[in-house]
């Protein structure tokens, strides 16, 4: 087992299983999709995106340049070296995607389907990246 330097101090490696690896790229895989299929919506002016960004207060001509933007903050995520810098971002425009549903006073769940999306996007790294443990370890009851 490999060992990490921190701060000049040794933390054994996570172990890397299959498995989680697997979860992980699925997850991802899941929420990529969805975000794809939501920008290409939103670059392509279809129109229930445009009635829905009405909705939000939105005007029609910078629907597009929104989804220019997701598929931008999507590209950087699902590049290995950029991924944590991708997910930073997403987890931006998603809260933009929060506020943006809770000023127009859309239901509970509308204003939180975001949230649980960005959940979902660190998740999905969280599980193919090992060394997301270090930086933020998930401990066992036994370990408090």
């Amino acid at each position: 087992m490999s060992a990490i330097q921190t701060f000049g101090l040794s933390i054994p490696a996570p172990s890397e299983s299959t498995a989680r690896r697997w979860t992980g790229r699925i997850l991802t895989g899941l929420v990529v999709l969805f975000l794809l299929f939501d920008g290409i919506t939103k670059v392509v002016k279809e129109r229930h995106v445009l009635q829905a960004a009405a909705d939000l207060g939105y005007s029609a001509n910078v629907i597009a340049g929104i989804g220019v933007l997701l598929l931008a903050c999507v590209a950087v995520y699902v590049t290995p070296r950029s991924a944590v810098l991708g997910a930073v971002l997403l987890t931006g425009y998603l809260g933009g995607a929060v506020d943006a549903n809770v000023r127009a006073g859309h239901p509970l769940f509308e204003c939180i389907f975001p949230v649980i999306f960005g959940i979902l996007v660190w998740a999905g790294l969280f599980l193919r990246e090992p060394r997301l443990g270090v930086l933020m370890p998930v401990r066992k009851q036994s370990d408090l």
